[in-house]
């Protein structure tokens, strides 16, 4: 709880009684601190502030260095940017293309759209 700044740090308080943003940095302590080698993280910075977010970041940006395999979904195209090696964007239920992190958000936004990237 200290590592991950969840406040207050209270190992006995029930979940329930914690903000959003320090329910979302409990379980992200929860799941990244097993040093797992697969991970799916849905929205890892959603309701949290901007020193927890980037916290957040590093961290996954430092297990994937150390080899875990991440699925990140997050509506927030900075933040995939950012973090992955690969976008995959999907539209209407399927795969409308793959792009790497350099990719324009003119593409990824056609892309979104139900278009074609260049």
């Amino acid at each position: 709880m200290e590592e991950y700044d969840v406040r207050p740090p209270e190992p006995k308080a029930p979940t329930g009684t914690l903000s959003g943003g320090n329910q979302q940095k409990l379980v992200c302590a929860r799941e990244m601190g097993r040093r797992p080698i697969c991970l799916i993280v849905g929205q890892p910075t959603r309701g949290v502030d901007i020193a927890a977010s980037d916290f957040n970041h590093r961290r996954l940006l430092a297990l994937k260095e150390a080899g875990t395999a991440i699925l990140l979904v997050s509506a927030d195209l900075d933040e995939i940017r950012a973090l992955a090696d690969r976008i995959l964007v999907m539209e209407d239920g399927r795969i409308a293309g793959a792009l790497g992190p350099e990719a324009s958000e003119r593409d990824l936004g056609l892309l979104m759209g139900g278009g074609r990237a260049r």
